[in-house]
């Protein structure tokens, strides 16, 4: 679809807003958790809010990691991509300037790398926990059943408990941009965008090219040489599985909302 019809586009402009109203109740549960003195609960709050806002609009990625990680892989085009990432960053931004009216302490909504670690060790455990959460949603997106949206809300949970101690589990870049601008508290911030995007990044090539059906060298060299490769999924798929159709194509296409939350 050209620029000029997908910017005149309905689907379009439907896709970019459930990215924002979903990035914006996201943060704003999580930020509201954020409050309560044990880690547990703001962790199982993104878990729930996650496994519901994926039903609720049909798995919007509310995540500019997992959008980067699209956009690498070929899933997402530019121009949504963009679009969509403005969309999320102006939903957790507002989120997070209606939290700080609410909360006493608005320094409890800012992730922030633990006192008794370093940056380099926040950066590693955010890498990981990204890796896992995206890993499971590129897996499951691609079916629509509960329990791959319970997978999903799982591993929201599972990476903020793992990763809590050290980085405060964020996995989202724009949940900690929400607060960051808010507030004004930048403290390694940076740990916040490089580890999740890079872990989301590794999850969407290890998935697509090693454990997706329609992995193969042919799908990657078309991924690297910027080639269309939902043509190549269709055309070669994998001989240890049956065809399925790609992510693009799957019950929650880029063309539409996108592909998973966290």
């Amino acid at each position: 679809m050209a620029i000029g019809e997908e910017l005149h586009s309905r689907r379009f402009w439907q896709g970019v807003l459930a990215e924002a109203v979903a990035t914006l109740i996201f943060t704003g549960v999580v930020l509201g958790a954020s409050a309560a003195p044990s880690p547990l609960i703001p962790a199982l709050a993104g878990g729930l809010v996650a496994g519901t806002l994926s039903c609720a609009l049909r798995a919007p990625q509310a995540n500019p990691a997992l959008t980067v990680a699209l956009l690498c892989t070929h899933k997402l085009g530019a121009l949504r991509g963009v679009a969509v990432l403005l969309a999320q960053c102006t939903g957790a931004v507002l989120a997070a300037a209606a939290a700080r009216l609410a909360l006493l302490d608005d320094t409890t909504m800012v992730t922030r790398v633990s006192a008794a670690g370093t940056a380099g060790q926040a950066l590693c455990w955010e890498i990981f926990a990204t890796f896992q959460l995206a890993f499971t949603t590129f897996a499951t997106t691609s079916r629509e059943a509960a329990p791959n949206r319970l997978a999903l809300g799982s591993a929201v949970i599972a990476g903020a408990l793992a990763a809590g101690p050290f980085s405060g589990g964020s996995m989202n870049p724009a949940r900690s941009l929400g607060p960051a601008i808010v507030t004004g508290i930048w403290d390694d911030h940076w740990v916040y965008w490089v580890g999740p995007v890079l872990g989301a990044v590794l999850a969407g090539f290890c998935y697509e090219f090693i454990f997706a059906p329609g992995a193969s060298r042919e799908k990657l060299f078309a991924c690297l040489t910027c080639r269309d490769v939902a043509l190549v999924e269709t055309t070669t798929p994998s001989p240890s599985s049956p065809p399925t159709a790609p992510l693009s194509a799957a019950c929650t296409p880029p063309s539409s909302h996108g592909q998973g939350l966290a």
